[in-house]
């Protein structure tokens, strides 16, 4: 099952095992976070895109019967994704397609899916950027093969009118990622700032929008902080990671 370098992990709130490889790929507290904040329809089609090694799909498994499809471009982490499915036992709820993101359409269909979640690449692809030299951490972090454009794009054509598009990104990007999301019909409802600590700066972004929705209505969410002033996970966080 695992490969030269991978190992497994295991978010116990869920009692989902992820296999992984700090060579490769490892998931982040952001998964964790988009898979909590998501809301997750009870059945129907979900859409992970951007998937890496298929954390959020695989997280959100256990709230829902919803048949979950996840699209990554990288095959080595589209294979440790598959085998995590395999792992979990998931086969007849969760799929891998190693798929280049603009491809998406000669594999689904439009306007077909309930709801689309995604952990995008955070960092534009600039000539002056710094880049990771390992091109799996490159591609997982920069916009070398697709833009927030890209993906809002896509999200946008998968969704069925008044389907979910949820998204974790960075707070320097929130007024690109609301003129996007508009741009592609898809109207902001509800947004959480998440925070290091208290007194710092928010570092993490979470943000859902509904295709097609009504223009008003939007939420601001209570803050969320990762960690406490003893350098611990806050409740809310143990919580999401470990469970009750």
């Amino acid at each position: 099952m695992l490969k030269n370098g991978e190992r497994i992990d295991q978010l116990y709130a869920e009692k989902i095992q992820i296999i992984q490889s700090p060579d490769v790929f490892s998931f982040s507290l952001d998964a964790v976070l988009l898979a909590d904040f998501a809301r997750v329809p009870k059945r129907g089609k979900i859409v992970d895109l951007c998937a890496g090694n298929g954390a959020v799909g695989l997280f959100i498994s256990r709230k829902t019967n919803a048949q979950i499809a996840q699209i990554e471009l990288q095959p080595r982490l589209a294979d440790m994704g598959s085998r995590s499915i395999a792992l979990n036992q998931l086969e007849n709820q969760v799929t891998m397609h190693q798929l280049d993101l603009k491809q998406t359409f000669t594999q689904f269909q439009p306007d077909s899916v309930d709801l689309v979640v995604c952990n995008p690449p955070y960092f534009k692809e600039l000539p002056e950027s710094k880049k990771n030299p390992n091109p799996y951490l490159a591609t997982a972090r920069h916009e070398i093969s697709a833009t927030l454009a890209d993906v809002i794009e896509t999200s946008s054509r998968l969704l069925k009118m008044n389907g979910r598009f949820a998204l974790v990104h960075r707070p320097d990007r929130f007024l690109e990622i609301m003129d996007c999301l508009r741009h592609f019909r898809i109207a902001p409802k509800r947004i959480q700032f998440v925070y290091p600590k208290a007194g710092k700066e928010a570092n993490i972004l979470l943000i859902e929008g509904i295709k097609d929705g009504k223009p008003d209505g939007l939420r601001f969410l209570p803050p969320l902080i990762t960690y406490g002033a003893d350098g611990n996970y806050t409740k809310e966080i143990q919580l999401m990671l470990y469970g009750k």
